[in-house]
Formats: structure tokens, sequence, C-alpha cells
């Protein structure tokens, strides 16, 4: 049986306007992720990840290192609770 874990991230960079939460969603589809993503006021991304510890841990690599657009300058970790489990990964608006 699969552990999962509960991930709120927020990153910070050059995250906005640049495609990053269409990379954010490929990545998760890619890692078996679910949960959200979607741009906050601040010009900061907020990412809400479920997914077992390896999967994860691919999955937040793989946003460090961004892509020719994306310049990922901070990201923030808080382990949280998912009150109704996600059936996929999706952008929010």
């Amino acid at each position: 049986m699969r552990i999962l874990k509960s991930l709120s991230i927020i990153v910070h960079g050059k995250v906005q306007g640049v495609g990053f939460r269409y990379f954010a969603l490929q990545l998760a589809l890619e890692n078996e992720i679910t949960g959200w993503v979607k741009n906050m006021d601040d010009g900061g991304v907020e990412i809400e990840a479920v997914g077992d510890e390896h999967q994860l841990e691919k999955f937040i690599f793989n946003l460090r290192k961004g892509n020719r657009f994306i310049k990922v300058e901070n990201l923030q970790f808080n382990d949280i609770t998912v009150k109704k489990p996600h059936k996929s990964f999706k952008v929010k608006y």
C-alpha cells in the first residue's frame, strides 16, 4: 500500500506569464501527482500536491529545474491535510 503525502508548495521567481502552471501540470501527470496549481496575487504560484514520497521528490526536483522560460528562485513547503481526495491534477484560475 502506498503512503500518500500532501504538500502545499509556494513557488517564487519568474513563474507567471511563462507557462509555469502547465509545466507543473505536465510534471504532475508524469509523476502521478494529484492536486492543483494556481497563480497568486503576489506573482508567485501555489501548488497543492498529493503523491507518495518518491513521486513528490521527482516532481519537486523537476519544478526546481524549470525550463528555458521558467526561473524558480524559491520554494516553500508545508505538510497539509487534504479534506477531499483529488482525482486528478488541474490548473485553477
